[in-house]
């Protein structure tokens, strides 16, 4: 395995960490959990993403449970959740990132999870309502209170992360250091050209979801959609016209037949390209089953395939490098 620190924090984590939206408790149930999760860290794995919102907060009760019955030593791994979304549909208790509701869910939290603390808290989602010089406070709070040790965003524009950092800065407060963006083949823009300054200014480090682009980059979706895939799930019908475009697919294909010329699969090319990226810190993946894991990670040994041959290849199928 390999470990990158978390932006400039000294904080080290697994270039390949393991999520579980979608997964946790709709696919996975805690022995289910518990079996993957020993795979991931024997693996060296040592983060692991959650989030709230995820199942309705049966995610984080399935990790909670499936980390007391592994038993592991506390300082050996590093887990994360996500606030903003709430789970009660209630003035104050969804869609904010005001005190009230930061500190309410971080509560929530722990106490679904079972834990002291969590390593990492993100705010969800940007929140246009509530002053972010609130939510820097709050967050700052959670972290003098141990409640985390780190605090970062998810899906904020660059303006909102610098305005976030330069308010802690102000006021010496613990600022943001990480970003939770979507960074795959398919979408790019925001990773490589907005943060681009946040990266350079700010050493901001990122945690990267959606690497397979909702598993098109699989090659799953190439004929349609697959009995038991993600887009097959119930509540997920709003994936279908994303994983069937026929544009998209056409890449696909175009992108598999590089991958045959490398002699590996397309999901591992798809993965080591973004760990070519050095402002890449981690890729969150996903996997309902262990030899799904197992395979996602044999794509660390693809990143040195990645010759600048190759990604001119890639570049020609794709045609939207950022400018």
């Amino acid at each position: 395995m390999q470990y990158r620190y978390l932006g400039r924090s000294g904080l080290q984590v697994s270039a390949l960490s393991y999520g579980s939206w979608i997964t946790f408790h709709n696919q996975v149930d805690v022995d289910a959990a518990a079996k993957s999760m020993q795979a991931a860290y024997d693996a060296g794995i040592n983060f692991f993403d959650n989030a709230e919102a995820y199942a309705g907060g049966k995610a984080e009760e399935v990790m909670g449970a499936a980390i007391k019955k592994l038993g592991w030593r506390r300082g050996s791994y590093l887990v994360s959740t996500k606030l903003y979304w709430g789970l009660h549909k209630n003035i104050n208790e969804q869609n904010t990132l005001n005190r009230k509701r930061l500190i309410e869910g971080m509560n929530g939290s722990l106490e679904r999870f079972g834990l002291d603390y969590v390593d990492l808290v993100f705010c969800h989602r940007a929140d246009p309502n509530t002053p972010i010089e609130e939510t820097v406070w709050a967050m700052h709070n959670l972290i003098e209170w141990g409640k985390a040790m780190y605090w970062g965003t998810s899906e904020w524009s660059a303006a909102e992360i610098a305005s976030a950092i330069e308010i802690a800065e102000k006021h010496h407060l613990h600022k943001p250091i990480m970003e939770q963006p979507q960074y795959n083949m398919f979408f790019r823009e925001r990773f490589e050209k907005e943060f681009a300054r946040i990266f350079k200014d700010y050493g901001i480090g990122s945690t990267t979801w959606s690497p397979l682009a909702s598993g098109m980059l699989t090659g799953k979706y190439n004929n349609g959609i697959p009995v038991g895939s993600r887009a097959a799930l119930p509540g997920y019908e709003w994936l279908h016209e994303h994983v069937t475009n026929p544009v998209t697919i056409a890449k696909v294909k175009k992108l598999q037949v590089v991958a045959d010329d490398l002699g590996v699969p397309l999901n591992r090319m798809a993965l080591a390209w973004i760990l070519k990226n050095p402002n890449v810190s981690t890729v969150i993946t996903g996997a309902s089953r262990v030899e799904q894991l197992e395979d996602n990670l044999k794509s660390l040994d693809v990143i040195s395939q990645l010759t600048d041959d190759v990604l001119n290849r890639i570049e020609d199928i794709l045609e939207n490098k950022p400018q």
